[in-house]
């Protein structure tokens, strides 16, 4: 298997580069499709229920895409070449009714399809759809055993089992999905987390990634949190590496956040590459502007998504959109960005003194 997390996917497509070099827009390589906003748990790290991060301030926890709706956009997803989508939240999306007919037809279009889950209801036709089509399934955890896991996400006790329980059904399926999770690291857990990453392992999870908990928009405020407990993650994480082997892999992205979330640039080229869609039928710039009016691009509820993405109104948006003045928050692009803005920005005199 090769590199699964890297910043280097982006030059793998050439029709998006080659819009951001010529100023015209082409269909976004990938989707996160958020279609429902309802969960089943309660996380307390939820970025998007958190007053204490601006994500998903503006979100109504109702909201869910209709059905019919939902089968428009994957006319649109297909019919405009995009090469792949993600299910995620908002809220949990494998609660959405009709997730097996969606999943079937974008797999049925050509694209690729991932989801991020809580695996509560990762089983029956739900598994089965994600197994066959599925490039990858990510589960995000905390809880180490049931009495945390319920302290974390307001549930049953049971319910670490059953998600346990789920994961080792789905990778005894037949199937090419990779199944991983995502530990989301805080004061609570540090200290447990190559036990969960025995028990993640020993249910057939192929890798664990290790990530801290975001607790507040400030980098300064999330490191100073993190500080009084990093020794032990070091620690957790060095003796979970031992579990390491052909079948399992530790992805350590546990490291300190900048302490300012300042920009230097003016321009966002990631916003060729990906897009929101969620619940509310409304399309963003990205995860991190979800369900907040600054990272509104524009409705598709009384619209098709071809028909927004290529208006000139979400033209002028993406343009508009200014990193410097709107993204003073943790960003995900800004790894991608950084290495966009160099490739943009490099003398074309001097391009073949490589």
């Amino acid at each position: 298997m090769g590199t699964v997390y890297t910043t280097a996917k982006l030059w793998h497509f050439p029709e998006q580069l080659a819009a951001l070099e010529n100023g015209g827009l082409a269909p976004p390589v990938h989707i996160r499709l958020k279609p429902t906003n309802v969960c089943n748990h309660s996380c307390y790290f939820c970025a998007y229920r958190t007053d204490d991060v601006a994500l998903g301030e503006d979100m109504n926890l109702q909201d869910r895409i209709p059905p019919a709706k939902m089968a428009e956009i994957v006319e649109d997803i297909i019919a405009m070449g995009v090469r792949a989508v993600t299910f995620s939240g908002g809220g949990e999306p494998l609660l959405y009714p009709t997730i097996v007919e969606t999943v079937e037809a974008l797999a049925a279009g050509g694209v690729r399809l991932a989801a991020l889950t809580n695996a509560s209801q990762l089983r029956g036709k739900r598994a089965r759809a994600f197994a066959d089509h599925a490039t990858w399934v990510r589960v995000s955890i905390d809880g180490w055993d049931g009495p945390s896991y319920a302290t974390y996400r307001g549930v049953d006790e049971g319910e670490f089992d059953k998600v346990i329980n789920n994961l080792y059904k789905f990778s005894k399926l037949k199937s090419e999905c990779l199944l991983g999770a995502s530990i989301i690291v805080d004061e609570r857990n540090a200290g447990h987390i190559a036990e969960l990453a025995r028990k993640l392992k020993e249910s057939g999870v192929r890798h664990a990634k290790i990530a801290p908990c975001i607790v507040d928009n400030d980098g300064r405020a999330n490191n100073a949190y993190h500080a009084g407990f990093a020794e032990t993650v070091k620690e957790q994480i060095a003796l979970a590496r031992e579990l390491d082997d052909d079948g399992f892999a530790i992805v350590d992205h546990y490291h300190s956040l900048a302490e300012k979330f300042d920009k230097p640039h003016t321009w966002c080229p990631s916003l060729q590459f990906l897009t929101v869609i969620g619940a509310d039928c409304t399309v963003y710039s990205c995860q991190d502007k979800a369900y907040t009016a600054g990272g509104v691009l524009g409705s598709i509820a009384d619209r098709r998504f071809s028909e927004m993405w290529f208006s000139q109104q979400n033209r002028q948006r993406l343009r508009a959109l200014n990193p410097a003045r709107d993204c003073r928050h943790h960003c995900v692009a800004e790894a991608k960005n950084r290495q966009l803005l160099e490739y943009l920005e490099a003398d074309p005199e001097h391009l073949s003194f490589v």
